[in-house]
C-alpha cells in the first residue's frame, strides 16, 4: 500500500476528503448560524437515507438514555403517532432523496415542527416555499464523504435536545485529529489500525455490535458496501447468541468482527468473552475494535472515522475505485421519482 497505488485506484481522490475530516468537522461547525432553538421535545423523528440516515442513527444512539422517543425513518412513511408535538428532522445531503421528501411533505401536512438540512435541491425549494426552518450545508465529494460537514452543524442546531456540551464537541474534534494521525494516508505502516483491519477483512465479514453501537455497525456495513463493493452481515451481539451463532457450525470463509464499547453492559462484556472462546475453539479467526473517547458521541464518531477509512483501504486492496456506485445509478436511471 502506498500513495501512488491509492491515487491510481481512487480516481476522484476520496481519501483526501477523509484526511481532512477533522478540519471539515470544525469548519462546518463554526460556520453554522442557529436561527431557532428547540426545547422540551418528547418525540423526535429523523428522516434520511444512506449517509443521511447514518446521522439519524447517531442521534438515536446519543439520545438512547434520554426521556425522548426517537424514530429514525428510512423510507417513505412517517409513524402514525407523529403530531404537532413532534419535531421532524429531515436530512438529505443531496436534497433530492425521494423517501425523505415524501416524509417531509407528510410531516408538513400533519403540522409537525420541522427543521431540514440539505445541500440544495428539491428539499431546499420545498422548505423555502413552505417557510420551513432550513439549513443549507455543503456536500463534499459525495453524500457518504459529507458525513462530517452535515453531522456537526446538525448537532449544533439540536444542541438543546442532544445535550452535547461544548467540551464534548471539542473532545470529539481532538480525538478526530489524533485518530487521523494514525489512520490517515500519511501513515501507511503496520501501525495504521484502519489499514490493518482492511488487510484482515475478507468477504463476507460478519459485524457483531452491542445495542449502543448499532449506528456504527450500520455505517460500517454501508461504507463497505458502497466503497469496497462487498457483501456484509450485521448481527446484534445479544440477539445473535440466541440464533445467529449457530450459522458458524457450517464452515465458511466469513470472519467475525467485534465492535466493542468500553462502557458495554457487564453482561454484554461476558458475552464478548464467551464468543471469543467459542471462535477460538472452532479455530475461526476473529478480531475486535474498541471505542475511544470520554462520551458516547466521541466514541461513535471515532469509530465511524476508523471504519469508514477501513472501507476505503479495503477498496484499494481489492483494486476497486471507491467512488462509483453504478448499481445505485442504475436504479435512479430506471425509476420514476414522485413529485412533492
Amino acid at each position: 500500500m502506498n500513495i501512488k497505488k491509492i491515487e491510481e485506484i481512487d480516481s476522484s481522490q476520496m481519501y483526501k476528503i477523509y484526511d481532512k475530516w477533522p478540519e471539515i468537522a470544525r469548519e462546518s461547525l463554526e460556520r453554522i448560524k442557529i436561527t431557532k432553538n428547540f426545547e422540551s421535545v418528547e418525540h423526535l423523528v429523523v428522516c434520511g437515507m444512506g449517509g443521511s440516515g447514518a446521522i439519524g442513527d447517531i442521534i438515536s444512539s446519543v439520545l438512547s438514555k434520554e426521556k425522548i422517543h426517537v424514530s429514525v425513518i428510512k423510507g417513505y412513511t412517517l409513524p402514525m403517532n407523529v403530531s404537532k408535538d413532534t419535531l421532524l428532522v429531515a436530512i438529505s445531503i443531496s436534497g433530492e432523496t425521494e423517501e425523505t421528501l415524501s416524509a417531509l411533505k407528510q410531516g408538513y401536512e400533519k403540522g409537525c415542527n420541522i427543521v431540514a438540512f440539505a445541500s440544495g435541491g428539491r428539499l431546499e425549494k420545498f422548505c423555502n416555499g413552505k417557510k420551513i426552518d432550513f439549513y443549507k450545508l455543503d456536500m463534499i465529494h459525495s453524500p457518504r464523504a459529507s458525513f462530517m460537514s452535515f453531522l456537526f452543524p446538525i448537532v449544533k442546531v439540536l444542541q438543546d435536545i442532544l445535550k452535547i456540551k461544548g467540551e464534548e464537541v471539542d473532545d470529539t474534534l481532538k480525538i478526530l485529529g489524533e485518530t487521523r494521525e494514525n489512520i490517515g494516508s500519511s501513515n501507511l505502516t503496520d501501525s495504521n489500525k484502519a489499514l490493518e483491519l482492511a488487510k484482515w477483512l475478507e468477504p463476507t465479514p460478519v459485524i457483531y455490535y452491542p445495542y449502543g453501537l448499532k449506528a456504527v455497525a450500520i455505517r460500517f456495513k454501508n461504507s463497505l458496501q458502497e466503497n469496497a463493493k462487498m457483501h456484509v452481515i450485521n448481527e446484534d451481539l445479544i440477539e445473535a447468541c440466541h440464533n445467529g451463532i449457530v450459522s458458524w457450525e457450517t464452515r465458511s470463509n466469513n470472519k467475525p468482527i467485534f465492535i466493542r464499547g468500553t462502557d458495554d453492559h457487564p453482561q454484554t462484556k461476558k458475552r464478548w468473552e464467551i464468543l471469543k472462546d467459542y471462535f477460538n475453539e472452532q479455530e475461526i479467526p476473529c478480531t475486535e475494535i474498541m471505542s475511544e473517547g470520554k462520551t458516547i458521541f466521541s466514541k461513535l464518531i471515532n469509530l465511524v472515522y476508523i471504519l469508514d477509512y477501513t472501507s476505503i483501504y479495503k477498496a484499494i486492496l481489492l483494486e476497486i475505485d471507491p467512488t462509483p456506485v453504478r448499481s445505485i445509478d442504475f436504479i435512479k436511471k430506471h425509476y420514476d421519482f414522485c413529485d412533492i
